[in-house]
């Protein structure tokens, strides 16, 4: 008959004692199975001690975590969260240094339990260590009047600091309560050349939060410390400094204010903080870890952001500086110059101008300036085709010219094309949206470049044109033709490329033809297709499927077709029975749907 439910059985230690083999009932109240383990040793003041998970947790037993403990469990009986919390508090304040050490030391390893912290910081501890730091310069003077080792220095700053960032990370405290002094102090230790490393990792873990969690802080925070003191930290080796590092710039970029956002942007520009991190970080030897892909992922989430603005911004169809950008669309593509006032007559002009816009793909042929006032993606798609035509401007005419001489059925709009391209590139990258907390999906290829987005739509945009071709495309597939491009470019990106190149390398595999392979092998792969039914449907049915085959042959042999005329300058291979019966599907392509896809 299995036990009750609500019994565990649990082994408890006791130093210098064999330890007791236990069933604890749930039922319970916590305090009664304390005080029965106390009297089994003999132990009196049973309200003074406490259970802890005998691990490297030593987290403490409650009333709310007690229904954790399973059955197999090692427990330790200890002394109580509240003894152990003064025990602590009187030992760090002991003059000797060795002993503060020591209590520091278990300090900041008893600070992970929130029951502890809660103790601790009722008797006023995160006070107590606040000023342990702010009067370090005296703490130093004693060591080296002591001769005690600055080794022995950084330890005591270290444990005293990781005491500290276990106690907030409990929330428990706010963080709006620390003095201007305690700041200058930990970012002094930030801006110090040469600073101890388990120092300088915990500094910045509690300037990170400090931004974070209160705006007045990210004031007095950003005052102390400016990005050029923090880039020398991510031209080192130390993965954790480096990841810590980023994570500061991360939460002063996220709390800057909007209107100083362009500016520290134009200031990271101005550091070569995206080239630092490339050649530092990205391409180091060491592999990069989780947190460190979550930081990368943070900036490149809040790099793309920046472009939001443009993103929601509505073209002023009166505004002749924007209108001015699309004279110069006009003026590269067609290598025209603007004509003067006096040139030709008013309609002449319009017309031409008409003739022009229509020919780069504008859905508004009169007045292009409309196209751009659709929200997202606004200005933005305006800015990225200058872009594409100032900088790479052979593939830009090629576009183009290439599609205002097709058939008008057969045109891929440029236009139109770059605008909803512009869009889907903004909701591929969540443009606007706030960084996920546990995401880690950065891209490498984002870091090779200054204007990684520019170069982005650019290749795409050329992606979007070839495959335009392959489907042969006419504008009535427009949709089609962006849902094709739209995972290719995902498959590219699945991929993870470490630069554009490799990118753009990667899309001329993902033609359209191999798309629809790509589709047609999951699409078999599925449970769907394997299962029994279907298998027997397919053999049950294949027989008069390829009946209809032959007579369709047949028919179209009877009937006769008509080909196109081959001009004597484009050379074509003669058309044999075989190319001619390849118009038919063959029997081993034959794809049965599942019910639900029909």
């Amino acid at each position: 008959m299995p036990p009750p439910a609500d019994i565990v059985k649990v082994a408890i230690e006791w130093p210098g004692a064999f330890p007791k083999l236990m069933e604890i009932d749930q039922k319970k109240p916590l305090s009664a199975i304390i005080k029965e383990v106390c009297e089994g040793w003999s132990l009196g003041s049973h309200e003074n001690f406490a259970l802890q998970i005998a691990d490297s947790t030593n987290f403490y037993i409650t009333e709310k975590n007690r229904n954790d403990i399973k059955n197999g469990s090692i427990l330790r009986l200890t002394t109580s969260p509240y003894q152990t919390a003064v025990q602590l508090h009187e030992r760090i304040q002991s003059s000797s240094m060795d002993a503060k050490l020591e209590a520091l030391k278990d300090l900041a390893n008893a600070s992970r339990d929130i029951t502890f912290a809660q103790e601790f910081i009722n008797l006023d501890g995160i006070s107590l260590l606040t000023q342990m730091v702010e009067s370090g310069t005296e703490v130093c003077w004693v060591c080296l009047c002591l001769c005690v080792s600055p080794c022995s220095f950084g330890d005591l700053l270290s444990f005293t600091l990781t005491a500290f960032v276990e106690l907030m990370d409990h929330g428990i405290v706010s963080w709006d309560t620390f003095s201007v002094a305690f700041i200058k102090k930990i970012a002094g230790y930030v801006n110090k050349s040469a600073m101890d490393i388990a120092v300088l990792q915990r500094s910045l873990a509690i300037l990170e939060s400090m931004v974070l969690n209160s705006q007045d802080l990210y004031h007095k925070v950003a005052q102390e410390i400016t990005i050029g003191q923090l880039i020398p930290h991510l031209q080192g080796t130390d993965q954790d400094i480096q990841t810590y590092t980023i994570a500061v710039i991360n939460a002063l970029f996220l709390k800057a204010p909007e209107e100083k956002r362009q500016d520290m942007a134009h200031i990271l520009a101005q550091k070569q903080l995206r080239s630092i991190i490339l050649s530092n970080v990205i391409r180091s030897p060491t592999p990069i870890n989780d947190e460190m892909a979550h930081q990368l992922y943070v900036l490149q989430v809040l790099t793309f952001n920046l472009l939001e603005d443009r993103m929601m911004t509505k073209m002023d169809p009166q505004d002749q500086a924007q209108r001015d950008i699309i004279f110069e669309l006009r003026r590269i593509a067609f290598d025209v110059e603007c004509e003067p006032n006096n040139g030709g007559s008013t309609e002449k002009r319009k017309s031409m101008y008409t003739r022009d816009y229509k020919k780069l793909g504008f859905i508004n042929h009169v007045n292009p300036a409309v196209d751009f006032t659709q929200i997202p993606p606004g200005m933005l798609a305006l800015d990225n085709m200058l872009y594409l035509a100032r900088h790479h401007q052979d593939a830009y005419i090629r576009i183009v010219l290439e599609n205002s001489s097709r058939e008008d059925k057969h045109e891929c709009p440029f236009g139109r094309s770059s605008i909803e391209l512009t869009k889907m590139l903004c909701e591929i990258l969540k443009v606007g949206e706030l960084p996920s907390e546990n995401c880690h999906d950065f891209h490498p290829m984002f870091f090779t470049h200054d204007r990684s987005f520019e170069e982005f739509f650019c290749i795409c945009i050329q992606l979007l044109n070839k495959t335009w071709k392959e489907m042969r495309a006419t504008s009535e597939d427009f949709n089609k033709v962006m849902q094709v491009v739209r995972e290719q470019i995902m498959r590219a990106l699945t991929l993870k490329p470490n630069s554009l190149d490799q990118f753009k390398s990667r899309l001329q595999n993902l033609s359209y033809t191999e798309i629809l392979k790509i589709r047609q092998s999951e699409r078999m792969n599925q449970e769907d297709f394997q299962s029994r039914p279907i298998l027997e449907l397919r053999e049950k049915i294949q027989p008069e499927i390829m009946e209809l085959i032959k007579q369709q042959r047949l028919n179209r042999l009877c009937e006769g077709t008509c080909f196109r005329k081959i001009s004597s300058r484009r050379r074509r291979d003669p058309i044999t029975l075989l190319s001619f019966f390849s118009l038919f599907p063959s029997p081993s392509s034959i794809v049965l749907l599942p019910h639900k896809n029909v």
